[in-house]
């Protein structure tokens, strides 16, 4: 547990506003910025398109961590202190350097547009919910920054003298280069950024637009170009290799390295703003987005709605009892879980069309992007729909909009753009589970339809399973080469398949349905009953492969036939067959003491998805559900924490969060498509969830523990005053409001 030290050093930071919160003072946006959480503590509103982000990840060799010097795919960490600006379009918690573009720095003195010159220490950072500040040490600036869905707005506050603020374009996180601008007057700069190679994939490239506008006309301006360094004619020119300046430019300017400067004589403490909005579309959308949500350079009035978004947001689970820790990290992952999918449409309603650069529109809604699909489908989906039914809507509605526009429906989605990175396909669980449970208002033949494409065409012209025609012949994705991923790739199809067939049955598609559940299935085939009685990968001619190591993968190391993972971190991955799984291992008992293995032998992997699931398959087990409460809650003490290290690696866009949400109420969804949560103790006495009442037939739901001794396990529960007799509760029945008591003791 954190101490009481701690506790205070980071309320500091991260403060209590004065605007009326109430859920939003339990955020503490630091958390998981280091330890690979991927975190930021930048300035968003829920789901927006824009938000504004310290970047310290590049241009000094004293900070910790730097983007260029590994793998790194953060805009922020904790551990570093040196600034080189707040970027506007960025990503949360992933695991792929990507976005990360169109930064805005503060400076004072000669205009320098070398990020290691320019560059500042940082001091003094604070943050809550849609609000970041920090002190610029070499410069003696304020910054703070805050946000609307499609704008961000900056507000530095500088000394006496000259004082600038840089649009840089050079500087990022995407693996794509090349820019251009234009300065359109005194106060007004547009351009565009190009993005993409997301996990280093091609074809996933997108131009971000900007239009940014300054609160007071600026002294003097103009563009900036890094040069080529030269050979023979470095003699005549004295920009090679150095940045050259265009005084009071109004032409476009394209490069890489570019960018604007903009400056201004300034009082002491006086405070100058800058608001940048964004599009996906065009520069005319950004200034549209701009104008319409501008809120005048009312910097206290933007925090304050920022705020006041957050608090709505938070506000649909009402926790009472546990420490001011556990509420932290309760509040802090639902608020990790309102960042992506955001929006990418425009005010106009707006947006670039999946796989091409045409022009969509919606009306009435939201169109979503960045789907981590891989990731958000084993709880952070099912959690949406509980929470926030037409958000979760709007995400299936925009994924089925993608296969209408694109021919397929997403795997990996950012900006319109297919990134093909993991497995599996994993839109059929987000698609059915959202079906299931009675959010059934999209287009839901046209969902149907792309399912069955994806699953049946074979893998020539298949974009999504490139593995088809094996897989369909034979039931397994062969081990083909060194270091593949072929079990993980199968057992994602399987749980795939076994959603589409239970899709099918809703649908009265009986045929369909036998086929696909008896695809999903076969994961049999790769049991090995005479040796490890572990699944292994498997050749083409039905033989195991020779020299298997089940504890191969760990620590992300190159592994045969596993992607991101050990054997053991996959050989309980058949959510949906666990009676099967449990059979397949030699009943219960055997089982038990086999997956009892995973956790004390320290195979288990609280920071990847494969094995997220597995302390709660002991509840399949009479008898055994107390080992389920049990490791619920060391796994939750242990990795989710009040520290900048609190998360147990990258978000996954809300993925881990979801999970310690979920867990820390009492209840998990094992399987995405079955519609049987199962319970566990809760951490706090009273969990109070608001239904919308638009989507289901109650407003509120309470899960009550009664708590006899502390660590206590589970001796009954109640669903409306009535033991159950079982550690699971149908999704149906919760959803038409009630209360859920929990009775703990030894």
């Amino acid at each position: 547990m954190i101490k009481l030290k701690h506790i205070a050093i980071l309320l500091a930071v991260f403060g209590v506003s004065a605007y009326g919160q109430h859920y939003t003072q339990y955020v503490n946006t630091f958390i998981g910025t280091t330890n690979f959480g991927t975190t930021n503590p930048g300035a968003i509103v829920p789901q927006g398109m824009v938000s504004v982000v310290p970047f310290n990840v590049t241009g000094s060799d004293d900070n910790k961590w730097d983007k260029d010097a590994r793998w790194w795919s953060t805009p922020y960490s904790w551990d570093n202190k040196f600034l080189t600006g707040f970027s506007h379009v960025n990503l949360s918690g992933v695991g792929c350097p990507d976005l990360g573009v169109i930064t805005v720095m503060p400076t004072t003195g000669k205009v320098n547009a070398s990020l290691k010159e320019f560059g500042s220490n940082m001091s003094a950072q604070k943050a809550e919910p849609g609000y970041y500040s920090c002190m610029l040490d070499k410069y003696g600036i304020k910054a703070q920054v805050t946000s609307t869905q499609r704008t961000g707005l900056s507000k530095f506050t500088f000394p006496k003298g000259q004082s600038n603020i840089l649009i840089d374009l050079g500087n990022s996180l995407t693996n794509e280069s090349g820019a251009c601008l234009k300065v359109i007057s005194n106060q007004e700069v547009e351009g565009s950024r190009m993005t993409g190679n997301f996990c280093y994939h091609g074809h996933s490239e997108r131009p971000v637009y900007f239009v940014a506008r300054f609160s007071k006309p600026a002294t003097s301006f103009g563009a900036f170009k890094k040069m080529p360094p030269m050979k023979a004619e470095k003699d005549w020119s004295a920009t090679s290799g150095k940045f050259k300046y265009y005084e009071e430019f109004l032409h476009p300017v394209a490069g890489d390295s570019i960018g604007a400067y903009f400056s201004f004589e300034t009082e002491e403490n006086e405070a100058l703003m800058v608001q940048v909005g964004v599009s996906y579309v065009s520069i005319e959308n950004a200034r549209q987005n701009l104008d319409f949500e501008s809120v005048g350079f009312d910097f206290e009035r933007a925090r304050r709605e920022a705020l006041q978004e957050w608090e709505s947001v938070l506000s649909k689970v009402k926790v009472e009892g546990g420490t001011l820790d556990q509420k932290t990290v309760f509040y802090t992952a639902l608020y990790h879980m309102n960042i992506h999918p955001n929006i990418i449409n425009d005010v106009n309603g707006q947006y670039p069309m999946m796989e091409s650069f045409g022009i969509g529109e919606v009306k009435g809604r939201d169109r979503y992007t960045v789907f981590s699909l891989w990731d958000t489908y084993r709880n952070f989906h099912p959690l949406m729909s509980l929470l926030y039914p037409e958000k979760q809507l709007d995400m299936v509605r925009s994924m089925v909009d993608m296969y209408k526009e694109g021919g397929w429906l997403p795997k990996w989605e950012l900006n319109s753009k297919e990134t093909y990175t993991m497995n599996g396909d994993p839109a059929f669980p987000v698609i059915t589970d959202t079906y299931l449970r009675g959010l059934k208002d999209f287009d839901v033949q046209a969902a149907y339809e792309a399912m069955l494409k994806s699953a049946t065409t074979p893998e020539k012209e298949n974009k999504i399973r490139t593995n088809n025609d094996f897989y369909l012949r034979n039931g397994y994705v062969p081990f083909a080469e060194e270091y593949d991923n072929s079990v993980s790739i199968a057992l994602e199809l399987y749980l795939a398949d076994w959603n589409l067939g239970v899709l099918a049955k809703e649908l009265g598609k009986d045929e369909d349905y036998k086929r696909f559940n008896r695809q999903s299935k076969r994961y049999t085939n790769y049991f090995d009953k005479k040796g490890f009685k572990m699944l292994r990968p498997k050749k083409a001619d039905g033989t195991f492969i020779q020299d298997f190591d089940p504890l191969q993968g760990k620590d992300f190391e190159p592994v045969h036939g596993f992607h991101e993972g050990t054997a053991w971190q996959y050989t309980f991955g058949i959510p949906h067959d666990i009676k099967g799984l449990i059979k397949l291992n030699g009943g219960g008992n055997k089982f038990t003491q086999k997956l009892q293995k995973v956790f004390e032998d320290g195979l288990f992997d609280m920071a990847n998805e494969p094995d997220m699931h597995y302390p709660f398959l002991f509840n399949y087990v009479k008898g055994q559900e107390w080992r389920a409460q049990k490791e619920t809650r060391r796994l939750i003490d242990t990795y989710f924490k009040n520290t900048p290290d609190g998360i147990p690696g990258n978000d996954d866009c809300g993925t881990m969060s979801a999970w310690v949400v979920y867990a820390m109420m009492g209840f998990y969804p094992v399987c995405p498509g079955d519609m049987n949560y199962t319970v566990t103790a809760p951490v706090f006495d009273k969990v109070t969830v608001e239904l919308d009442d638009r989507f289901y037939s109650n407003t509120k739901l309470e899960i009550i523990k009664h708590e006899k001794e502390k660590k206590g396990f589970i001796k009954d529960i109640k669903w409306n005053e009535k033991s159950t007799h079982s550690f699971f509760i149908n999704h149906h029945d919760m959803v038409k409001g009630g209360r859920l008591e929990i009775y703990l003791g030894r």
